[in-house]
């Protein structure tokens, strides 16, 4: 690797100026990830500045949460030179950031709440960590993102007016059960085709976020998903939805 004598630390020194241990830097000079360009002549291990510059690229390519062999693989190509893992690295804070300021936005609509005249319930509290949770654990931060830009398109004029449709057709999905409808009947099926319409404009057609939208229902259950965002629904109703939502299917 190189680089001048005169200027290089040892490897305590390296340590305790980057926060790594000499253990660490031990680790990476035996697995090879990071040799020491020199050595002194009683075989102290001598880092200048081509090893720091590395040094600096597999501490970013660990910060994006890959493992040491895959931190290998990478140094290996020429296209993870130190100002493309420097972008990567900045590119994942940003994300970070903006789900930082997502959930900043979601506290704030909550304190906005509370001091409103009607306060904030309990069920209010609950729900929004619930919802907080869910998202962060079904959707990548790059949906997340997309999702904020499109509730900013969409405006909360228009959030709010869904909110509205949902709890309609979840009325007429209900009546249509007590009345004894088949959920494979062509008035039910209408209401299916609504309700793909609204889950579409959600995802804005994105298949990765509608499949995200698909495994947080299934594993959280449907009824729970919809009870936390205000939608209460009988015993069944989710099932009986679900097999309007599969004729539809069928027929397409």
């Amino acid at each position: 690797m190189g680089g001048s004598v005169d200027t290089a630390m040892k490897v305590g020194a390296l340590a305790k100026r980057t926060g790594l241990t000499v253990r660490t830097l031990h680790h990476y000079d035996e697995i090879g990830l990071l040799t020491p360009g020199h050595r002194t002549t009683a075989g102290h291990r001598l880092y200048g500045e081509p090893e720091v510059r590395r040094l600096q690229q597999i501490a970013s390519l660990r910060s994006l949460g890959l493992s040491l062999e895959e931190v290998r693989d990478c140094l290996r190509r020429p296209m993870y030179s130190l100002d493309r893992v420097l972008e990567l690295q900045i590119e994942r804070i940003q994300e970070q950031i903006d789900r930082q300021e997502q959930l900043r936005d979601l506290i704030h609509r909550l304190r906005d709440r509370l001091h409103s005249a009607e306060g904030v319930s309990v069920d209010d509290l609950t729900r929004t960590i619930e919802v907080t949770m869910n998202f962060e654990k079904y959707y990548s931060p790059e949906q997340m993102d997309q999702l904020r830009q499109r509730g900013e398109t969409v405006g909360e004029e228009r959030i709010q007016k869904v909110q509205e449709e949902w709890s309609e057709l979840f009325a007429a999905y209900g009546k249509a059960m007590d009345d004894g409808l088949d959920p494979t009947s062509d008035t039910v099926k209408a209401l299916a085709r609504k309700s793909a319409a609204l889950i579409t404009e959600f995802t804005g057609g994105d298949p990765g976020i509608a499949s995200s939208l698909g495994n947080m229902y299934r594993s959280e259950g449907g009824a729970n998903v919809m009870a936390n965002h205000g939608l209460q629904s009988p015993p069944g109703l989710w099932e009986y939805m679900g097999k309007a939502s599969a004729a539809l299917r069928s027929d397409s």
